[in-house]
């Protein structure tokens, strides 16, 4: 910074009192190094906005590649804007600073709030992430050009220095905060309390810096304004927390109905069931009981409905099960024991291997009273061992055996995982994991694999076909009418569009408006089609409906797509 004589530093005609050195209650070393613990506290906090946003966008909405990219750029282009818009208020610094971090204490506190209570009772948050994103972005970007002013007239010193120093509490503060989120906030108090306590303490560390310590530069007018402010924020952001429970009780009311009986949270999703705990039998069973159907919900995503899933899982493990040996079977997600119960249904099993990434579905799977009768007891069989773990990581660890060590190979590969347009399986879906999972397939082993909607995101499912074949596997596509309306397994979480067709209805008959589940089976060789003739009464398929969704997918082929890889992954349509 270029020095300036004393008497133009110091209330010399036409220049603001940016340059007028502060009167602090502590020495000027003193004052330096609580202003920078200011920038520490501020910068967690403001990272944290950040990472609250993209997390609760990407539980909302989904896709998290294409939230979290929303959320940085509107908010680094809002930052850019915020800084200049700052320099207005550079000659009222510590004004200006103490109103931004009042702003930005009760938008960044109340936004997950605000994006879900939008998401809840509005059907969408897309408006509400934006707007968000850039009101708190300017707050942010305001900051560093104040802190700046600030910290000069603490002490002076050359512009360099400064800038080093603030960006160096900057730049820590932003690591802490980064870490406090996930290991912290999140696990310790949630998405909407962890929310609004930040906001708490970044309001208490903007009024302490400004009306302690720059306090000699305020007004007595300014002074009890931005005490009554600040006195109003954390009023708003406490009772926010006391309300948080309420709310998220009738924010879930709003999404999941009155039938709600089980909401979680494990270390992976929130996981909500709704629906009753009636006994019941065959294809109905699960119907009866508190609530109507049972529903389990994994981070909002309709994932199983007791309506229907017996078509899905039928249509999933049973033409895999025909065709060659089941002797030994790999079910690879499934913690819901739902397929394990088809598999189990056929005598010649002996062993069943299911890979599940998170250990509260496996518990629900085994101690909740609608979902062990609609699973009927299949993770309590003696043949059945259960592995929590990353299914990509444990393919790994099992293809890559230790010196003397042999995996043994599978009859057959269940892949009943979430559809590839959720960007955390991508890497399921992957070149990689295909290749990974033949190198445990016998020889004349199966692999058959849910593949996402083949009418509404063909592309997508055309895309994972395409993998398989990369990996030297050959395939058979198949479809299957029925999908309910709301259940989604990709980024589209919208419950509205028709209501599922008739499960008794046959494939010909269904409308436009049908709704699909698409599999795909593979193996070595050209895999043979069909039921096993030892095949058990199943409640919702017959050969002819399974043929008939094999030739709608041959007539809607759609060929030379590339295949998605860990590097270049292509199930964002």
């Amino acid at each position: 910074m270029i020095d300036l004589p004393e008497s133009a530093r110091v209330g010399a005609p036409g220049l603001p009192d940016v340059m007028t050195p502060a009167r602090l209650p502590v020495p000027a070393r003193l004052g330096r190094l609580l202003v920078l613990a200011v920038v520490f506290v501020c910068a967690a906090c403001g990272l944290v906005y950040e990472l609250e946003l993209v997390a609760l966008a990407t539980y909302l909405v989904g896709d998290s590649v294409t939230q979290a990219s929303v959320v940085l750029s509107v908010m680094v282009f809002a930052m850019g804007i915020g800084a200049l818009l700052a320099k207005r208020l550079r000659c009222r610094a510590a004004v200006g600073f103490g109103a931004v971090e009042a702003g930005l204490a009760l938008v960044g506190g109340v936004s997950a709030m605000a994006l879900y209570a939008c998401f809840a009772w509005f059907g969408q948050s897309c408006s509400a992430l934006v707007g968000f994103s850039l009101a708190i972005g300017i707050l942010i970007g305001a900051e560093v050009p104040l802190l700046m002013t600030l910290i000069q007239r603490v002490r002076r010193q050359d512009a360099g220095g400064a800038v080093a120093d603030l960006f160096a509490a900057d730049y820590v503060g932003a690591l802490v905060g980064g870490l406090a989120f996930p290991f912290l906030l999140l696990p310790g108090f949630g998405q909407l309390t962890g929310a609004l306590l930040t906001g708490a303490v970044n309001a208490v560390a903007g009024a302490v810096l400004v009306l302690w310590l720059f306090r000699r530069d305020l007004s007595a007018r300014a002074r009890w304004a931005l005490l009554g402010v600040n006195a109003l924020v954390l009023a708003l952001l406490a009772a926010g927390v006391v309300l948080a429970t309420p709310f998220e009780r009738a924010a879930r009311l709003a999404v999941y109905g009155s039938s709600a009986r089980v909401a979680v949270r494990t270390g992976v999703q929130e996981v909500v069931m709704t629906g009753g705990t009636g006994a019941g039998t065959g294809a109905g069973h699960g119907r009866k009981g508190s609530g109507g159907p049972l529903a389990l919900y994994l981070d909002g995503r309709l994932r199983v409905s007791a309506e229907n899933e017996f078509r899905y899982h039928e249509a999933l493990v049973h033409p895999a099960m025909a065709g060659g040996p089941r002797g030994r079977v790999l079910v690879l997600g499934g913690g819901d024991g739902l397929a394990v119960r088809e598999i189990l249904r056929y005598r010649s099993v002996r062993s069943v291997t299911v890979v599940e990434l998170d250990p509260g579905v496996l518990r629900l799977a085994r101690t909740d009273p609608g979902l062990t009768r609609l699973n009927r007891h299949s993770l309590a069989d003696p043949r059945v061992r259960t592995v929590t773990a990353d299914a990509f990581d444990w393919l790994r660890q099992r293809g890559v055996p230790g010196p003397g060590r042999r995996a043994a190979p599978y009859d057959v590969i269940v892949s009943d995982l979430p559809d590839p347009g959720i960007t955390a399986s991508t890497k399921l879906y992957s070149q990689e994991f295909y290749g990974l999972a033949a190198q445990l397939l016998a020889r004349d082993g199966r692999l058959v694999v849910h593949a996402g909607p083949p009418a509404e995101r063909s592309r997508l499912y055309w895309t994972v076909e395409s993998t398989i074949r990369s990996v030297g596997l050959r395939t058979v596509t198949y479809r299957l009418s029925g999908r309910p309306a709301a259940f989604s397994g990709g980024p589209d979480r919208s419950a509205g569009g028709a209501p599922p067709r008739d499960p008794a209805a046959p494939a010909a008959a269904s409308s436009p408006a049908t709704r699909y589940w698409g599999f795909l089976l593979a193996a070595r060789h050209p895999p043979s089609f069909g039921l096993a003739p030892d095949a058990p009464p199943l409640a919702g398929l017959s050969t002819e409906e399974l043929r008939a969704g094999q030739r709608a997918e041959t007539r809607d082929r759609r060929a030379g797509l590339p295949a998605s890889t860990l590097m270049h992954p292509r199930y964002q349509d």
